[in-house]
C-alpha cells in the first residue's frame, strides 16, 4: 500500500461523517451534504418527481426518498450498478450518452420533474484544471437537462467545482431561476474543490 493510500484510508475511517453514515444506514458520507442543503433551502417536498443524476452508491436517493414519501417518484441514474432502494427506480447508463438521456425521458413520460439532483463528478485525474473543466461540462449537461424537463417552480441542485466558466453558468441560472445559491456544506471536505449550486423556482419559458 502506498503512503498516499494509507493516508486516505486513515482520513476516511476517522471521518465523523463516515462513521455517522454507518450508524444511520446511509451508503456514503455524501448523504449529509444533501441533508445540509435540504435543511437550509427546503427544496425536497412530499410527492415530488425527482431525478438523481450520478446517483451511485445511492446515498442522495436514500435522503431524497425519505422526503418525497411513497407517493413521490424518484428516478436515479448512474454509470455504475446500484443496489436497490425501496421506491427508487434505477437506470444504468452514461448520462453523457444519448441512450441514457432517452432512458430518463422515457421514464419521466409526459410528466415534468419537480427536482433535478446531480452529484456527478468526472474521473479525477489529479490535474485541477482538467478536472474542473470536465466537472463543469457535466454540470452544464445536467443544467440543460433540467431546463428541458423541470416543471414550473421546479428546482435544480448540482455539484460544481469552482473555476473558469462557473460564473457564466451562475449568471445563466439567475435568468432561469428566481433564487440561485452557491455554497459548501460542512460535510464537504475542506480540501475538496466541490461546491453546490442550488437553483430554486424555475421560471419555465425563460430559456
Amino acid at each position: 500500500m502506498s503512503k498516499s493510500s494509507g493516508r486516505w484510508l486513515k482520513e476516511h475511517f476517522s471521518d465523523p461523517y463516515v462513521k455517522k453514515s454507518w450508524e444511520d444506514g446511509y451508503r456514503s458520507r455524501a448523504a449529509y451534504k444533501l441533508t445540509e442543503l435540504q435543511k437550509k433551502y427546503r427544496f425536497i417536498k412530499p410527492n415530488m418527481r425527482v431525478v438523481d443524476l450520478g446517483a451511485a452508491p445511492g446515498s442522495w436517493s436514500q435522503v431524497a426518498v425519505q422526503h418525497i414519501g411513497k407517493r413521490g417518484t424518484l428516478i436515479a441514474l448512474d454509470l455504475l450498478e446500484i443496489d436497490p432502494i425501496p421506491n427508487v427506480t434505477f437506470l444504468q447508463g452514461d448520462f453523457t450518452e444519448e441512450t441514457a438521456y432517452q432512458k430518463l425521458i422515457a421514464e419521466l413520460g409526459d410528466q415534468a420533474a419537480d427536482l433535478i439532483l446531480s452529484d456527478m463528478a468526472p474521473n479525477m485525474s489529479g490535474n485541477k484544471t482538467s478536472d474542473q473543466i470536465n466537472s463543469l461540462a457535466l454540470t452544464e449537461l445536467a443544467y440543460d437537462f433540467a431546463k428541458n424537463t423541470l416543471a414550473l417552480h421546479g428546482h435544480f441542485v448540482s455539484k460544481v467545482f469552482q473555476g473558469p466558466g462557473l460564473d457564466q453558468l451562475i449568471r445563466a441560472a439567475k435568468l432561469n431561476f428566481t433564487k440561485v445559491h452557491l455554497c459548501k456544506p460542512d460535510a464537504s471536505r475542506d480540501r475538496s474543490p466541490e461546491h453546490f449550486l442550488v437553483c430554486l423556482d424555475f421560471k419555465k419559458g425563460c430559456l
